[in-house]
């Protein structure tokens, strides 16, 4: 396991690579290295996510729960650059290339810090929860983001997640609905779902 993207030190020999990415209209640099996910591109599940998210009509903070290298977190801080928004990951790697890359693209209205799930997470009230959830990790890791993710939203927050229907979108449906008492499918394409669900 310790070469997963979700573990906390990765040990494959590092291999950094940089590329550019254009998202929500700006091309964005972003470097990557090995250990972290989707490393060679930023892939097709984070840029459907992230080209499909609306801003919330309330004000607060957003989180990126899983942030990777960056590129979820630090497209849309540099949208909204008077709104803080948290980035969060269990991979040190990972968390070390996004604050690079959040200082290579001009952006510092984020916080990226160390937390499994949302375990180190103190702020309670976010208009918006973002997450592309570590798979991988098995449906309980998934489960756990998505209820405490909705847990911390403000009345009126919005979490959004992105999952393929082959990986359990129709149980994180359910599971969603459960706690918000609606999900909305808000796109879907290549066999990913965009899930988004209001408080």
């Amino acid at each position: 396991m310790s070469d997963h993207y979700f573990s906390r030190n990765p040990n494959s020999e590092t291999r950094p690579q940089q590329f550019e990415f254009f998202l929500r209209g700006k091309s964005f640099k972003f470097e990557t290295d090995a250990g972290v996910f989707s490393k060679s591109e930023v892939d097709f599940g984070s840029r459907l996510l992230i080209e499909t998210f609306e801003w919330p009509e309330i004000e607060g903070p957003v989180l990126d729960a899983g942030c990777g290298y960056g590129p979820i977190g630090i497209s849309i801080a540099f949208e909204q650059p008077e709104r803080m928004i948290h980035m969060i990951d269990i991979n040190d790697r990972a968390l070390a290339l996004a604050r690079e890359n959040a200082k290579r693209n001009g952006v510092d209205n984020v916080r990226i810090y160390e937390s499994d799930r949302l375990q180190s997470v103190s702020e309670k009230g976010f208009a918006a929860v973002l997450t592309n959830p570590p798979i991988r990790a098995g449906k309980q890791v998934v489960f756990d983001i998505l209820q405490t993710g909705f847990a911390k939203l403000l009345k009126g927050g919005e979490l959004w997640v992105v999952i393929q229907k082959k990986q359990g979108a129709p149980s994180a449906i359910k599971e969603i609905e459960r706690l918000a008492g609606s999900c909305e499918v808000a796109a879907k394409a290549k066999g990913y779902f965009i899930l988004r669900a209001k408080k």
